[in-house]
């Protein structure tokens, strides 16, 4: 008899930004592409998971989204209910979508045990009828004192111990720990992975092309990612563009969950500046980066996969709050020789020179790129994590 196809679960929590979705969206690209007897479904929240295409057999549920605030509470994106009632309704339609999906695998991006707990009673009825679990995090949450108090906060200790089966790493130890200096379940160490980065190319997205004309020059990439916290940086790249005039051309990211009234006025100033294309979001982001001479970007964990994947020479500019994650990682990337990191002297309180960014800019291009300072099986994430995947499945 055939076996029945397999069936792997992600979750992706994604109440800002667009890092998990993406994040997630690769790893299923990935898994359906080295299997043809496997499918994949995606659980998101993300309100433009819908502008994305999806490669065959992966496909997406999306629950209702909510957003957090900047006292940390949550409220609903979009529904006009209580907070209490939107998270009832994500993890009542998260946990009767896996019991009518029944995936053999379950991924979880970052959150162990969901936004809120809301996967709590998901992962234990899983857990019960056989479905292997797995926590998959980014190289780099955040500082370990921050971190330890919001797991321990979280109770999420018992989840690690009792229901997943393995943590996945997607970056390489030697780098960054994002566990260490963590108070952790004993034994957890000998259940995690680190799989090395995860590698983009433009060929698993499909044959899309970006919306807008790219310059035929080669050109710095000024990106945000999502850009709810983006616009220090745009609004830096951009006075650099209107104060010198001999600065190369520069394509201007502004991300979607950036501030209406924001991109508006960004908008306005790029179309100023001749040397200057400007747009808010394009779901084919893999080409614009691939297509670059540089990029100056933040530090988020997938505009990162790409400077590394596409081996453009960058230069990040990373946030410090509410997370240290990106400064962590642009640092560590300096201090190996993958990119330059540039200081925002606004997250501490001072002021950006416009000059230090025009340096930056000029210079860019003519960093070493980050294949000099590679080692063995750092990007080879995705493959390593078709491995993982299958030898759990094979169980």
């Amino acid at each position: 008899m055939t076996p029945p196809p397999a069936r792997v679960l992600l979750y992706s929590h994604d109440s800002f930004g667009l890092g998990h979705l993406r994040r997630c969206r690769a790893l299923g690209g990935a898994l359906t592409a080295a299997r043809g007897d496997l499918t994949t479904l995606i659980i998101s929240g993300s309100p433009i998971i819908g502008a994305f295409e999806f490669p065959e057999r992966v496909d997406f549920v999306r629950v209702p989204g909510v957003i957090k605030l900047r006292d940390g509470a949550y409220t609903p994106t979009k529904l006009t209910v209580e907070t209490a009632d939107a998270f009832r309704l994500r993890a009542e339609i998260i946990e009767e979508t896996a019991r009518v999906f029944r995936p053999d695998l379950v991924i979880v991006d970052k959150e162990p045990l969901g936004l809120r707990g809301e996967l709590t009673q998901t992962l234990g009825m899983l857990k019960s009828q056989g479905a292997r679990l797995v926590l998959g995090l980014r190289d780099v949450l955040d500082d370990a004192e921050a971190l330890d108090q919001e797991w321990a906060r979280k109770n999420v200790g018992p989840a690690l111990a009792d229901l997943y089966d393995e943590i996945w790493i997607y970056g390489v130890r030697d780098i960054f720990d994002p566990l260490a200096g963590l108070t952790l379940p004993p034994g957890l160490d000998a259940r995690t992975r680190y799989t090395g980065y995860l590698r983009r190319d433009t060929a698993a997205i499909g044959r899309g092309q970006p919306r807008f004309a790219l310059p035929a020059d080669p050109y710095v990439l000024v990106t945000t990612g999502g850009g709810g916290d983006g616009e220090g940086l745009i609004d830096w790249a951009l006075s650099a563009y209107e104060h010198f005039g001999d600065l190369p051309p520069a394509v201007v990211m502004l991300g979607p969950f950036m501030d209406p009234a924001a991109q508006e006025r960004f908008l306005a100033r790029a179309a100023a500046l001749p040397e200057v294309t400007c747009a808010v979001f394009d779901a084919e982001m893999e080409r614009i980066v691939e297509r670059a001479g540089g990029v100056v970007a933040m530090g988020g964990y997938n505009t990162f996969c790409e400077i590394l994947s596409f081996d453009k020479p960058a230069v990040i500019v990373p946030r410090e709050k509410p997370r240290r994650e990106q400064w962590i990682r642009a640092a560590r990337a300096e201090e190996l020789g993958l990119a330059r990191m540039l200081e925002d002297p606004a997250e501490r309180g001072g002021s950006r020179d416009i000059a230090v960014m025009a340096d930056a800019i000029r210079a860019v291009m003519h960093q070493p790129r980050p294949s000099a300072a590679f080692t063995p099986g750092m990007m080879d994430g995705l493959d390593e994590v078709v491995r993982l995947a299958t030898l759990w499945l094979g169980r």
